[in-house]
């Protein structure tokens, strides 16, 4: 009960008719109604929330071999046949190195306020450590100054999983040596860039490139550690992250926030009841022990050590103090729920598995729970009395298939959307201090191990001619950005 759950790994631990077009409206429909005037929106999120959408370095911006930047150990791994869904690459990507200043209109036209977008560390120092890259960090200037130009507020993801194959030789994760440099590197682009990018979340989803990529192999360097390694790497993780927010606070520019896009897992209680809201609370507490927890807390609970026995993690009291660095603001990434119901057992809670007909998008990880979306951000905000949270990702994969005119009806990623944002809605009603939201993802992208076969964009991407369109979902959020609300 006290292992850690992935988003992508819980699932695995526990003929179509067509629509012809004339009966739904077309997207360019929804354009001309644009210029008409917005009905006020009877669930209306607090003034000034910020709307966003998010992306991630590898897989958007291609360019791998331009300028500089060294290789990350995506570049290997997809590489490597058999590693990746029809051996695809993010080699090219949406080309968005090239395409950006396209992009950013798209999120203009969307109404974004604010963009979350990681940088590459490759890029800026090409192994790892060492003499920084300039033309590397020139084109997140070129990208943030673009975004600001447009009325866009930048918000920087330092690393989303494309650690410098050098680190990796060197130990990668593995290495203590890691985590400094993380920190090192952290400092310098948060020097460079803070007096423009005034956000800065340190690591992405640890559970994702930990417990994929050093415990079951799936996504890269594709190794499967021995419970004490990988619970040593983990430490590792959420060291890497303590260090460069005291890096961060030493050598960004005043007012810089800092803070973390961690997809917790989101508890929530099976039914409503006080008994299972308790322990749906305590699961988010244990169950997010190897991550999330030591990072609020600065320190593992005792419930996680003893489950690993022999195997926790070695640590030090100035390791946990790092750790448990205080943070501005907290991101959660938010895709599926994890229900909990209380039990009898020292525990106090016990997972209940999804049954085989349980609802879910495309990814077949990804079971739809809206309620997750309220259950996550309120859990958070009350075990460690948050002030400030985001959340960070929320989106779903479908099929999206192009009409024969050129449109894509995602009416399913609509459902996702409008559900989850109606239980967000409910915890900002209740004063659970979300300030902001960033769905996932901005333009169909690469998918990790799962390549360009699932996709989650707003905007439908031709992988061929990279060519981009609106969706129906891009149409349905920008028309929830200009309410401010749902209708």
């Amino acid at each position: 009960m006290l292992n850690r759950f992935s988003r992508r790994t819980f699932a695995r631990l526990f003929g179509s008719a067509a629509i012809a077009p004339v009966m739904l409206p077309t997207l360019s429909a929804y354009a001309a109604a644009d210029t008409h005037p917005i009905t006020p929106a009877p669930h209306r999120f607090p003034q000034g929330f910020l709307w966003g959408s998010a992306t991630a370095s590898y897989q958007v911006e291609g360019a791998v071999n331009e300028d500089g930047r060294g290789a990350s150990i995506w570049d290997t791994f997809s590489h490597t046949p058999g590693k990746i869904k029809n051996n695809d690459t993010g080699d090219v990507a949406d080309d968005h190195y090239h395409r950006y200043k396209e992009d950013i209109q798209l999120m203009k036209a969307l109404g974004l306020k604010t963009y979350r977008f990681s940088i590459a560390w490759p890029r800026v120092f090409p192994q790892g450590t060492g003499t920084p890259n300039p033309k590397g960090l020139d084109f997140y200037n070129r990208l943030v100054d673009e975004l600001l130009a447009n009325g866009i507020q930048p918000y920087g993801t330092l690393f989303h999983w494309d650690l410098p194959q050098t680190l990796e030789d060197k130990g990668g994760w593995q290495s203590r040596d890691t985590s400094e440099a993380f920190a090192n590197y952290a400092g310098y682009v948060a020097e460079h860039l803070s007096d423009r990018v005034k956000h800065f979340m340190t690591l992405n989803e640890m559970s994702s490139f930990v417990d994929l990529g050093y415990g079951n192999g799936i996504h890269a360097p594709g190794l499967k550690l021995a419970p004490a390694g990988l619970n040593q790497v983990r430490h590792h993780a959420v060291l890497a992250h303590g260090l460069a927010v005291q890096a961060i606070r030493t050598h960004a520019k005043p007012g810089t926030k800092v803070g973390i896009a961690d997809n917790a897992n989101a508890c929530v209680p099976v039914i409503e009841t006080p008994e299972h809201i308790a322990a749906a609370a305590k699961a988010y507490r244990e169950t997010n022990a190897g991550y999330l927890t030591p990072i609020m807390e600065g320190r593992y609970t005792d419930a996680y050590l003893a489950h690993h026995g022999a195997a926790a993690p070695k640590f030090t009291a100035a390791e946990m103090k790092a750790i448990g660095s205080p943070l501005d603001f907290v991101g959660l990434n938010v895709y599926t729920p994890l229900y909990i119901r209380a039990d009898d057992s020292p525990a106090g809670f016990a997972a209940v598995p999804n049954p085989s007909s349980f609802p879910h998008m495309m990814s077949p990880w990804l079971f739809v729970g809206p309620e997750a979306l309220y259950w996550s951000p309120k859990l958070a905000s009350q075990l460690w009395n948050i002030k400030e949270i985001y959340i960070t990702e929320n989106g779903a994969s479908s099929t999206d298939t192009m009409t024969p005119d050129g449109h894509v009806y995602d009416t399913d990623r609509v459902m996702y959307l409008r559900n989850y944002l109606t239980q967000l809605h409910r915890a900002v009603s209740e004063g659970v201090p979300v300030k902001g939201y960033f769905c996932w993802s901005l333009m169909d992208n690469y998918e990790w191990a799962d390549g360009y076969a699932n996709r989650f964009g707003l905007h439908y991407v031709d992988f061929a001619t990279q060519k981009r369109t609106p969706k129906l979902s891009a149409h349905f959020y920008k028309e929830v950005i200009a309410r401010n609300g749902l209708a």
